[in-house]
């Protein structure tokens, strides 16, 4: 055997509070656990300009995303807009989001998520640049907006799914990527999407931690409870169970969801 083939993280929240102590050692961590690649979300549009300058602080191994997050859409203006377009402008910045919908927590009033949404859908049409997507209990206001603008925009992930096989087979149908979390690596509350990796075809697989969130079950040693933060490094864990799931070996996984990241982000 060769050495094991990179990995790379489409989707960790490295501007997290959880990470400011440490997040050298958080890198150091993740190239160890042969992660070579990151995108720090952006979730509104402070962070994302914080994201995108911690990215540039570690060029080649980290870039970056700008977009409001639906639990953020009530902030959304015009003043926002043209920030995220300012942001677009740059390299480093490789998608437009994380945007979407969330109809389980509600954090906006579900008219100016639909609205934020369809006004980032503009700015990915725009730019031309990827869209990073977020939809929860939220699929057929999500599926109708997206589907109205998918002939206008470039490549689309929707990232963490964790939805129904109808879902899922909805948004391959448009030609989208998807992107599988930790949420894998739990037997009981990933059932349904443990039954359904293996129907994602295997240029459209994406891996992601969505770190400090969504530590994979199953890591060991076994973090303590005041240590449930998840980290880059545990990227192969998902990978791990993705390709036991697929029925592939996870080196063949790991060069497939890193190739199929680095078309994707266009690097």
């Amino acid at each position: 055997m060769g050495p094991m083939n990179t990995l790379f993280d489409i989707g960790a929240n490295l501007t997290h509070t959880s990470f400011q102590r440490d997040l050298d050692a958080v890198l150091d961590r993740a190239k160890t656990a042969h992660v070579q690649g990151l995108v720090v979300t952006g979730t509104e549009l402070h962070q994302s300009q914080e994201a995108l300058a911690l990215a540039k602080q570690h060029p080649a191994l980290l870039w970056s995303t700008a977009g409001i997050h639906p639990h953020h859409a009530k902030d959304y203006s015009d003043t926002v807009d043209a920030g995220l377009r300012t942001l677009l402008q740059d390299n480093v910045v490789v998608a437009v989001g994380e945007c979407g919908l969330d109809y389980n927590r509600d954090f906006s009033p579900r008219d100016q998520q639909r609205s934020a949404f369809e006004r980032q859908l503009q700015i990915a049409a725009d730019t031309k640049k990827p869209l990073f997507l977020h939809e929860r209990d939220a699929h057929d206001d999500f599926f109708a907006i997206l589907k109205n603008t998918r002939d206008r925009v470039s490549d689309v992930v929707v990232h963490c799914f964790t939805g129904e096989r109808a879902a899922l087979h909805a948004y391959l149908d448009l030609g989208c990527s998807i992107g599988i979390t930790g949420w894998v690596c739990d037997e009981k509350r990933g059932h349904t999407l443990r039954s359904l990796v293996g129907d994602i075809p295997a240029d459209r697989l994406l891996i992601e931690t969505d770190a400090p969130y969504l530590l994979p079950h199953g890591v060991r040693p076994k973090p303590t409870p005041d240590q449930r933060r998840n980290e880059p490094m545990y990227l192969r864990n998902v990978a791990d169970t993705v390709a036991a799931i697929r029925g592939v070996d996870v080196d063949t996984l790991a060069k497939q969801t890193t190739d199929n990241a680095r078309r994707f982000f266009r690097l």
